[in-house]
């Protein structure tokens, strides 16, 4: 049996790198440079490869082990089509396009992040092109617009320490006395999910901001991102927060003291979207990309990395119930929000 030391000695190790790809951004990789490596659920036999050429910039805000399995499953089914990838958190990329815009124009051609309310004030500014393709149909229309299409579903579950007692059942007990001074909030000025919880628990029935003003007067803090709580938990520096259920998994697996909690009731369920800029210069590559990113090659490569995927014909095990922000009321509401975020919170 893995003593408590060694365990969390080889999770905090993994935390460390794991903080790292989360939230820096990465290299330009290039698709062709790829590490080719075969999925556990890849499909038996691939396609003949595509010959469609094209070069593809992509800002993104997902996780570098995704972004990596389908840049290899990408170099099989696409040879000739190259893709360089700029990665950072929310924040920094919308802070990036902003400066891009000042300077003239936006450098990518497709923009794949975490949340749709992300690419909402992009395609209300008239910069997305529209998508088109038999693929999209694939794709439940709840999670696709007619310039953005869902790739991937986030669930926001509770991380909890195992040995808490009494253990949270609803999103509702965080704000709890029992657990006063011990809960912890991912930023939604930085993290497009955090965004998301916030959107949802503004519009719940018996939650609204009420809800932020309760746990902040139990003593919840807020830190950077969902991988920093369970870094947290996992440490005993918090005794619950917010975070992702791939990201609770991970650190499980991995040998961190945390637990996963599925929330009454229901687990707040965020598409992560993709999109191309109408200013691409190769809008037929960067349509490409995106059909990639939702077909079956697609979808297993990002399955495979413990994201559930958007299409419901790629298998994934049902965790539980979900619940799903407003997301056309949301989206003319964004900076209402925040602001009454951050009279609570603050900056």
């Amino acid at each position: 049996m893995t003593s408590p030391i060694l365990a969390t000695s080889r999770w905090l190790a993994v935390s460390t790198s794991l903080m790292l790809a989360l939230s820096a951004a990465t290299a330009p990789v290039v698709a062709q440079d790829a590490a080719p490596g075969a999925s556990p659920l890849a499909p038996a036999e691939a396609p003949a490869a595509s010959a469609m050429d094209g070069q593809v910039t992509v800002y993104t805000s997902v996780t570098q082990d995704t972004v990596d399995a389908v840049l290899a499953a990408l170099a099989e089914q696409r040879p000739g089509l190259a893709v360089e990838v700029f990665r950072a958190p929310t924040g920094e990329l919308d802070a990036r396009i902003a400066s891009e815009l000042r300077s003239g124009g936006v450098g990518a051609d497709v923009l794949w992040v975490t949340d749709p309310l992300s690419l909402q004030r992009y395609d209300a500014e008239g910069m997305l092109a529209p998508l088109s393709g038999e693929t999209l149909e694939a794709v439940p229309g709840e999670y696709r617009s007619e310039t953005f299409v869902g790739t991937r579903l986030l669930n926001l579950v509770i991380v909890a320490a195992p040995d808490l007692d009494p253990m949270p059942v609803t999103w509702a007990d965080l704000a709890d006395p029992a657990y006063a001074g011990g809960v912890a909030l991912p930023d939604p000025g930085f993290a497009g999910s955090a965004f998301a919880a916030l959107g949802y628990f503004a519009s719940a029935d018996d939650m609204g901001l009420d809800f932020y003003q309760r746990l902040k007067d139990n003593g919840a803090v807020q830190v950077a991102s969902p991988v920093d709580i369970v870094t947290g938990v996992a440490e005993g520096i918090y005794q619950a927060g917010i975070s992702l259920d791939k990201l609770v998994r991970d650190a499980a697996d991995d040998g961190a003291p945390v637990e996963l909690v599925w929330p009454e009731p229901g687990a707040i369920v965020v598409y992560s979207p993709a999109a191309v800029l109408g200013s691409s210069d190769d809008a037929a590559a960067a349509q490409a990309f995106v059909e990639f990113l939702i077909s079956p090659e697609g979808q297993t490569a990002i399955a495979s990395t413990g994201w559930q995927p958007v299409r419901t014909d790629v298998g994934w095990p049902s965790a539980g119930p979900v619940v799903t922000p407003d997301w056309p009321a949301l989206f003319g509401d964004q900076e209402a929000l925040m602001e009454g975020y951050r009279a609570i919170f603050g900056d």
